[in-house]
């Protein structure tokens, strides 16, 4: 059985997981705006990662017999920043989950829930890479600039993630 304190703290978790989905989707559509296509399909992709992450909350709540109070999510920003700053925002949405995964770490650590730990021990490590990959395209468009050549290059080489463009 679970906890409340903990099946509280997931139910949080699911929330945030689809807002990032959400903020991913608009991301891809400002990028989309932009013609960027490529661009737009890896931050669909992400999209997509973001909602299994949150199904693997969910599934865990289930498995564990907690109950699963779905949220109202939040709506993303509308006014985003300029296509290449765009992804500043996503990096720091990544550290700011990154930091609400440690959280949930803590909470577990204390409870003594060492499945959940279990659990998060796979979200850890794929925060790490979450950061790691958005801070990357974020670091290529500062240095892109304003040189299009460089921009479509780039929005080609994203654009193949999952198999898109």
């Amino acid at each position: 059985m679970i906890s409340k304190k903990i099946q509280d703290a997931i139910n949080d978790q699911i929330n945030e997981e689809l807002y990032s989905a959400y903020l991913y989707l608009a991301l891809a559509a400002h990028y989309h705006a932009f013609n960027l296509k490529g661009i737009g399909t890896w931050l669909e992709a992400q999209a997509k990662e973001e909602i299994e992450h949150a199904m693997k909350f969910y599934n865990f709540m289930i498995a564990r017999a907690g109950t699963v109070s779905l949220k109202t999510i939040k709506q993303p920003p509308t006014q985003l920043p300029p296509a290449n700053k765009a992804f500043r925002l996503a990096y720091e949405h990544e550290q700011y989950i990154t930091e609400k995964i440690n959280q949930l770490y803590e909470l577990a650590h204390a409870q003594k829930d060492y499945a959940f730990e279990e659990l998060l021990h796979w979200f850890i490590k794929e925060q790490v890479e979450e950061e790691a990959s958005t801070l990357e395209i974020a670091e290529r468009l500062d240095q892109i600039g304003n040189q299009t050549h460089a921009l479509y290059m780039l929005d080609a080489k994203l654009g193949k993630r999952n198999g898109g463009q």
